[in-house]
């Protein structure tokens, strides 16, 4: 497995895996599948100082990708858009569904948390919903705590879901 920043290229992998969460209700308040094309500026608003990463088993052959396989992708953005929060960043993190459970997340997540005083961020959020136990697992898991509940917040086919909102100080 190798954990690098990712390239324009990789956006259609992004995307599969981003839309394979969509059905199960646990990681997205999307709810319809998105496009590449819908995300290529959101991909391009990342770079030096918030960074895409994706996880990939295989080699990589730069002459062609076709040995490479994108398992998982952690984001981090700029956390709420006022110039006082530049020290805090939100990440998001999804795996391909037939890698979950497998330590994947671990390790997007302590790479993150691991490059963040590169990246001159202090304080990471992340915002899970509450009836996902696997992510809210791994966040504690990795020593983020609970800063914020927010009920009932989110209606996922008429039924009415929780946001948690968990922290952690780099």
């Amino acid at each position: 497995m190798q954990i690098r920043v990712a390239v324009e290229a990789d956006l259609s992998a992004i995307i599969q895996i981003y839309n394979a969460a969509i059905p199960s209700r646990l990681a997205t308040a999307d709810l319809e599948p998105i496009s590449v094309e819908s995300r290529r500026t959101w991909f391009r608003s990342h770079g030096d100082r918030y960074p895409v990463w994706v996880i990939t088993i295989g080699d990589r052959n730069f002459q062609s990708d076709q040995n490479e396989k994108i398992i998982g992708w952690l984001s981090l953005q700029m956390f709420y858009g006022r110039p006082a929060y530049h020290k805090t960043a939100e990440v998001s993190i999804y795996i391909d569904p037939m890698f979950q459970g497998k330590g994947i997340g671990k390790k997007l997540l302590s790479h993150a948390i691991a490059q963040c005083p590169k990246l001159n961020i202090t304080k990471l959020v992340g915002f899970v919903f509450a009836h996902n136990a696997a992510s809210r697992r791994l966040f504690e898991r990795l020593g983020f705590t609970e800063w914020g509940f927010l009920p009932e917040i989110a209606e996922l086919d008429g039924i009415d879901q929780s946001l948690v909102i968990f922290g952690k100080i780099i």
